[in-house]
């Protein structure tokens, strides 16, 4: 079983004991305060094939269409993170088969399902070729999305992804990697510990305030089905080096969901693929550290681009 089975169980209790009363997070919008970007963008729906896809559209420029990671929904990408993305691109975040406002359809839920709807909502979209980013199972996805339909895809962004299969690299136990945290029995703070490494959680004490939780209707069946094809997945270790489209594997050297090892191993076997290492970043490192990431992206999705292979060590300021 991949590293979903631990997060399952975190993110259920997210979903079920914590978002509705809020845990002190997610207050940055709100409460009369200006709207975000992503606040301000009207929900919209296409339907492809047998379900329909929720999405929201903001920014100008060259399209990048985003995935958001296991049992997550659009409303959890950092706003600053989004504003400056916004700033160079028309992003297209969405929800997954089955999460949030998209429907779960008849289809069976697996890793290259939701890559071939993405497939699918790139070209209803009219967009015929596109960047991608994918975060977590996110970053899963558009690697099975530029390996089953290269066609797609013009840049691809793997934000604490990995590979799949035998060949991925497993997180240590999280009630090992995370009990040291204060508080660790409280659903939320299990959560956020499993975003936020325990040093940044001491140095940053209002680090909940920081991850915006999602207002979308969550169900676990659904989440219980994206585990599945979570664990499941046989991966594309094999196929990574036939990959022939620019790839930025990014990733945080605490990250205790998807060990950094993961992104070293895409980087390694996609021909001239960038590897970038934020030096203390967690799974959640957008919310940590939204400028820099946003820097990194733009820079690599720019005219110039970043060429590899090429890795990049990136130390944040406090």
């Amino acid at each position: 079983m991949r590293r979903a089975h631990a997060a399952f169980f975190l993110f259920l209790a997210l979903w079920i004991a914590v978002a509705p009363a809020g845990c002190g997070a997610g207050q940055k919008a709100g409460g009369g305060k200006k709207q975000t970007i992503y606040e301000e963008a009207q929900l919209k729906k296409v339907t492809v094939g047998d379900i329909d896809i929720a999405y929201k559209e903001m920014g100008k420029g060259d399209p990048l269409v985003m995935i958001p990671a296991f049992a997550m929904t659009m409303d959890v990408w950092d706003p600053e993170f989004l504003t400056r993305l916004a700033k160079s691109h028309r992003l297209i975040v969405c929800d997954n088969r089955g999460m949030g406002e998209t429907t779960a359809g008849k289809k069976e839920f697996t890793i290259d399902q939701f890559a071939d709807d993405t497939a699918g909502f790139i070209d209803k979209l009219g967009l015929k070729r596109t960047d991608v980013l994918g975060w977590s199972i996110g970053g899963d996805i558009v690697l099975s999305l530029v390996v089953y339909h290269p066609d797609k895809v013009k840049k691809l962004i793997s934000y604490a992804g990995d590979c799949g299969g035998p060949e991925a690299v497993q997180p240590p136990p999280y009630s090992e990697t995370l009990k040291s945290v204060e508080g660790f029995h409280a659903p939320g703070k299990r959560v956020l510990a499993s975003l936020f490494p325990p040093e940044y959680m001491k140095e940053h004490p209002l680090f909940a305030t920081q991850f915006p939780f999602p207002k979308e209707p969550m169900k676990p069946v659904s989440i219980a089905r994206q585990l599945k094809a979570y664990n499941e997945w046989p991966g594309v270790y094999d196929e990574l080096p036939k990959i022939k489209k620019p790839v930025l594997a990014a990733t945080g050297t605490e990250d205790v969901s998807t060990p950094p090892e993961n992104a070293s191993i895409i980087a390694t076997r996609v021909p001239g693929a960038v590897l970038v290492e934020f030096a203390g970043g967690g799974h959640g490192m957008q919310y940590q550290y939204p400028a820099e990431l946003a820097r990194v992206i733009n820079e690599f999705l720019g005219p110039v681009g970043i060429k590899g292979p090429r890795t990049i060590e990136i130390k944040p300021q406090p």
